[in-house]
């Protein structure tokens, strides 16, 4: 796989992947301070979800058919859905501040474009993007693929 600066020859060559490990610190030290209460709860499946976007985008290069790495970067935009719902209702729930849940919000949108430009470069129809507001955000608007639509 050819890249921007050249050949692609590990996972840990790709942008996106780079991007979804520091967003994966970046849950990690926000959920630090969450309710003892919420360990297995909340905090575990938020930390779960981020976890599995770098994972599934590991996995999905190692796998031997570019239908597999689509695939596995389709799992990872799932987990990209499943782990900016939770920062919402974190945020709902009044444990995240603000600027927490308007920093991983900006971060999970950022590592969902990238992600889109290598589905797209692999051939992948990008779906058209839709506009999610972050209430308790600095008011900033960013882009993110509307999951409904049908391309």
């Amino acid at each position: 796989m050819e890249g921007a600066h050249g050949k692609i020859s590990s996972y840990k060559d790709l942008i996106v992947w780079k991007k979804s490990m520091e967003l994966v610190k970046e849950v990690y030290a926000a959920t630090a301070g969450f309710p003892r209460e919420e360990t297995f709860g909340l905090t575990s499946q938020l930390r779960r979800s981020a976890v599995s976007v770098p994972s599934n985008i590991a996995e999905g290069q190692g796998r031997a058919t570019k239908g597999e790495f689509v695939q596995f970067l389709a799992h990872a935009r799932g987990s990209l859905f499943e782990l900016e719902t939770q920062v919402l209702i974190a945020g709902e729930l009044g444990y995240l501040s603000g600027e927490h849940e308007g920093r991983l919000g900006e971060r999970v949108q950022e590592v969902a474009r990238i992600l889109n430009g290598l589905l797209a470069s692999l051939g992948v129809s990008s779906r058209k993007p839709s506009t999610i507001h972050y209430p308790r955000s600095t008011g900033r608007r960013v882009d993110y693929p509307d999951r409904r639509s049908n391309g």
